[in-house]
């Protein structure tokens, strides 16, 4: 059996391995919105008028925007739904390991 130092440098490895899952999912959705920000603006650079005061963003763009955010989701759904699934076994990894050793939050140092 593992002692208590080691075990919680497995839990922190676990823990920073789901960490840096989750930064990957949240990098791959800010790509996509920069890409469908970047595909709506230039679609529409003609229709739009220019000027202090019309408006950057319209309702048009919303919906081009949208559409085009579910279009790219659609086309990195396998790389999406790949990591939402590894975060789940991440968490359910990290769960059991804490219900196994008993440790549900890492101790905290105490101040002498």
């Amino acid at each position: 059996m593992k002692n208590d130092p080691e075990q919680r440098a497995m839990l922190a490895r676990m823990e920073a391995a789901h960490a840096e899952t989750e930064r990957h999912l949240a990098v791959i959705e800010r790509q996509i919105e920069a890409r469908a920000e970047r595909m709506t603006t230039s679609s529409r650079v003609k229709a739009r008028q220019f000027g202090r005061t019309s408006a950057t963003w319209s309702r048009a763009d919303e919906r081009d925007f949208q559409a085009n955010v579910a279009a790219l989701r659609f086309e990195r759904r396998g790389e999406i739904e790949a990591l939402s699934r590894k975060l789940a076994r991440q968490a359910g990894a990290i769960a059991a390991f804490r219900v196994r050793h008993r440790s549900s939050e890492p101790e905290r140092e105490s101040v002498s």
